[in-house]
């Protein structure tokens, strides 16, 4: 089985600004990586850059998704296909219930019609799992939510969705311990050996519940070491010092 995500000397700016410096990276299935790195690295930058946000260009180097480059697909195609994104700061979107937009997205990701009460049933049955007060998935997205809240409608949106790709950015930023453990769980319940997930953290709280495959140390737009979780502890010690220019 080939490579899942396969970065290659990529490089791109953010406005003029150039913010990732010939960054590779390769996530097979089966995988989680850990990203981390100090404020302004680039981690964002290459979560956004892998779904082609628009805000951010692309100068050089390839983006490979499930065998094929991808460089110059829309987001939208690119979800499509299976990549998946979790948001630091979701947005509240009035109008439109968790429940109709999850329903939503799920028929435009299969291009097949939803079967409505068999979807509910599926998505209530997340909800339990993870936790979540069922009203919520009722009242419009994410409108008048705690962080915390926010965060599991995230972990619940990759978990109905059933992405190839999950990328979660910062998904535990402002978290309690029982919301870290929450959103663990539900990393452990999408896992299996034919999807992954990239985690992007400030914090190795998170890796305290998961069975993490590879750590990323990245800096000034590039990954300048990989390791085992073991990595992430020393980080947490140490800091960054010894690994910036």
């Amino acid at each position: 089985m080939g490579s899942l995500l396969k970065i290659k000397d990529l490089h791109a700016n953010a406005g003029e600004k150039e913010i990732l410096k010939g960054l590779n990276l390769e996530v097979n299935p089966g995988e989680i990586h850990v990203i981390m790195g100090p404020n302004g690295a680039g981690k964002s930058t290459l979560a956004n850059v892998i779904l082609n946000n628009p805000e951010y260009t692309k100068i050089s180097g390839d983006v490979e998704f499930d065998g094929e480059n991808i460089n110059d697909l829309s987001t939208d195609k690119i979800a499509k296909k299976g990549v998946f994104m979790s948001f630091q700061l979701p947005e509240e979107i009035p109008g439109i219930s968790g429940m109709n937009f999850l329903k939503f997205a799920k028929g435009k990701i299969t291009d097949k019609p939803v079967k409505v009460f068999e979807f509910k049933r599926q998505v209530m049955e997340y909800v339990e799992e993870l936790g979540m007060n069922p009203k919520l998935v009722e009242r419009n997205l994410n409108v008048g939510f705690s962080g915390g809240e926010k965060k599991k409608n995230e972990i619940l949106q990759m978990l109905v969705l059933e992405p190839k790709l999950a990328i979660l950015d910062e998904t535990d930023s402002g978290l309690d311990v029982d919301a870290i453990r929450t959103v663990s769980k539900g990393i452990e319940m999408y896992k299996n050996d034919k999807n992954a997930v990239i985690i992007i953290t400030h914090n190795t709280k998170i890796l305290q519940y998961l069975n993490v495959n590879y750590v990323h140390v990245l800096v000034d737009g590039s990954i300048v070491k990989t390791g085992s979780a073991d990595l992430a502890r020393e980080i947490e010690e140490k800091g960054y010092t010894e690994y910036k220019k």
